[in-house]
C-alpha cells in the first residue's frame, strides 16, 4: 500500500523521483509531502536539498536513535521524522539522501526588516500564513515566517518563496556574529561551514536556509534537545547565544542569495 504524494508542479525542475519520495509507503509518508519534489521546504519544514550524503544519513539515524528532538511539544513533524526514520530501510534512506543531495540548492526567502508587519495568523508552531486585508501589527524581538501564500504551501507549489520578518538591524548583528564570532561570543561559522557558507566536507551548507529552521535548531542544540552526531561540534557555538543572538544569525544567514533565487 502507498500513499499519495502531493502533484509534482515542474517535472523538469528534478532528476526521476524514487517511490519513497514521490508517494512513500504505509508507515513512511512521501518525502515530497513535506520537503517538496526538489526538498526545497518551507516554513513548517527543513530545506534538504543539496545536503552532503553523509551528513543525511546520519541525520536520519540520528532520529531513528532519537538523537533529535524539538523543544516544542507542539512541532508534531518532528516526532513524524523519528517514526519514518525508524520505518525506513537502509536502502529507502541512502537512495533519499543521493535524490535530494543531487538537487542544487537555491535560497527561496526574502527577509524583511521592520518595526512592524502584515497581520499574521499562527496556523501550527513555528508556521504563519498572512491574513487578508492590509492590516499590521508590531513585530518586537520575533522572526515571523511566512510562505508566499497559503495557497503556495497547501498545495506544495516548490517554487513558490517564503518571507521571513526581523527586526530592525538583524541582519548587520547576524552578520557580525557569522563572520567574526561577535568579539568572542560565538565562533565564525566559516570554520566548519566554509568561507562561502555553503558547506565543507560532510559538513552542510546554511547560507540561504530558512530562517525559523536555523533557530530552531540552534535552540535546540543549545537546550539539550538535539544530542546527535554533530552537536558536540556545535556547542562552542551556541553556548553564549541568546535567541535575539539566533534570530540576528538566521536573519543574516537567509539574506543571503544562494544560486537562482531572485
Amino acid at each position: 500500500m502507498r500513499t499519495q504524494g502531493p502533484v509534482d508542479w515542474y517535472p523538469d525542475d528534478h532528476p526521476k523521483m524514487p517511490e519513497i519520495v514521490a508517494r512513500g509507503r504505509k508507515a513512511v509518508q512521501a518525502c515530497q509531502a513535506c520537503h517538496y519534489s526538489t526538498g526545497k521546504g518551507d516554513p513548517a519544514n527543513a530545506s534538504i536539498q543539496d545536503l552532503p550524503y553523509s551528513y543525511f544519513v546520519q541525520t536520519m539515524e540520528d532520529f531513528k536513535a532519537g538523537l533529535r528532538r524539538s523543544a516544542d511539544p507542539r512541532k508534531y513533524n518532528t516526532n513524524n521524522m523519528i517514526a519514518y526514520a525508524k520505518a525506513m530501510t537502509e536502502d529507502e534512506i541512502k537512495e533519499t539522501a543521493r535524490y535530494y543531495g543531487a538537487i542544487r540548492f537555491a535560497s527561496r526567502v526574502k527577509v524583511i526588516e521592520g518595526k512592524t508587519v502584515p497581520r499574521t495568523r499562527l496556523v501550527a508552531a513555528g508556521l504563519y500564513f498572512p491574513m487578508e486585508g492590509n492590516e499590521t501589527e508590531p513585530l518586537g524581538d520575533r522572526l515571523i515566517e511566512t510562505p508566499e501564500t497559503g495557497e503556495a504551501f497547501i498545495y506544495k507549489n516548490p517554487r513558490a518563496k517564503a518571507i521571513a520578518y526581523v527586526p530592525p538591524g538583524s541582519i548587520n548583528r547576524g552578520e557580525r556574529l557569522v563572520r567574526n564570532g561577535g568579539d568572542g561570543k560565538t565562533v565564525p561559522c566559516s570554520v566548519c561551514h566554509g568561507a562561502d557558507l555553503l558547506g565543507l566536507g560532510p559538513v552542510p551548507g546554511i547560507a540561504g536556509r530558512l530562517p525559523g529552521y536555523m533557530v530552531r535548531q540552534l535552540f535546540d542544540m543549545q537546550n539539550g534537545f538535539r544530542t546527535d552526531e554533530w552537536t558536540d561540534l556545535m556547542k562552542p557555538v551556541v553556548g553564549q547565544l541568546t535567541v535575539d543572538d539566533m534570530i540576528d544569525i538566521a536573519a543574516y544567514l537567509s539574506s543571503r542569495k544562494v544560486g537562482a533565487a531572485e
